[in-house]
């Protein structure tokens, strides 16, 4: 597979796409998030696997989001999601509330080619009295002496991840993240960003094949050198705290946000396109 870049993989995402993310503690493509945001997407659905944090809300500020799925959208120790709260509380974004359990259950309903997934431990719960396309039904089985949640299969568009290392073929490492196959195997395709590219194939060998998503699930592979921050890559590089402290505190009024936006996300495209110039420009003379 022939990597592309980060602003091609954005290119790729139609409005109104359904957007899977891996978890805000987990390998977040921020530089594709931010390549989203420039693109100028719209009524992007968002399902959080299971839980968003500061893409998510940037996505939601910058008006990319028509619907958000998730056990929760949080800035973890910084605090409440501001762009969420905001976006939720005004009506511009309608929220769809769920479980961790439920997330993943109805991704391996599409994994597995079966329509619904059962699952306990939600019946009674608000949440399941607000969701009208689950539904609770005698247990068929007769085995646990109850009633049984029901939730449909879900296929998003697209799964969103961000790797390690990719390889020549489209294999991508990835890790203890379990989530991110579950992902892949139940979305239509894959877009991947990671730190580096290596010729080696990464399926050549045990140890490094076990952690491997294989190219097959990808529909695309940009480099990408710390591109989950400020969130952190496990075993690779921490999150950045006082960034997304910053971004919390800043993010509190839409001005706020919006410079926020102009200085992290928006400005840095522009910085590029002009050094890329300036190289050109150097070259030519």
């Amino acid at each position: 597979m022939t990597p592309t870049t980060v602003d091609a993989l954005a290119e790729q995402i139609p409005d109104g796409a359904l957007l899977a993310l891996p978890p805000a503690y987990g390998y977040v493509p921020t530089a594709l998030i931010h390549a989203l945001i420039r693109r100028g997407a719209r009524d992007l659905r968002l399902l959080c696997v299971p839980i968003g944090g500061i893409a998510v809300d940037l996505l939601i500020g910058a008006g990319c989001v028509a619907e958000v799925e998730a056990a929760a959208v949080s800035l973890a120790e910084a605090g409440p999601a501001p762009a969420f709260t905001r976006a939720v509380e005004q009506g511009r974004v309608r929220m769809r509330d769920t479980t961790c359990p439920a997330v993943h259950s109805a991704l391996q309903a599409t994994e597995k080619g079966v329509p619904f997934m059962p699952l306990g431990g939600v019946i009674g719960s608000d949440i399941e009295r607000h969701r009208d396309d689950w539904r609770v039904v005698d247990d068929p089985m007769d085995a646990g002496g109850g009633r049984i949640l029901l939730v449909p299969a879900i296929q998003p568009d697209f799964a969103l991840i961000h790797g390690v290392v990719a390889d020549r073929d489209g294999n991508v490492w990835i890790g203890r993240r379990r989530e991110m196959v579950t992902m892949a195997h139940a979305a239509k395709t894959t877009l991947a960003t990671v730190e580096r590219m290596q010729d080696e194939s990464l399926l050549a060998d045990e140890a490094s094949a076990a952690a491997t998503l294989p190219g097959l699930y990808m529909g695309g592979i940009a480099e990408a050198p710390r591109g989950a921050l400020p969130q952190g890559l496990a075993d690779h590089y921490a999150p950045d705290a006082a960034a997304i402290a910053d971004y919390a505190r800043m993010a509190k009024t839409e001005d706020g946000f919006r410079s926020y936006l102009e200085a992290h996300v928006l400005a840095p495209a522009a910085d590029a396109a002009a050094h890329v110039l300036a190289s050109a420009a150097d070259a030519a003379e």
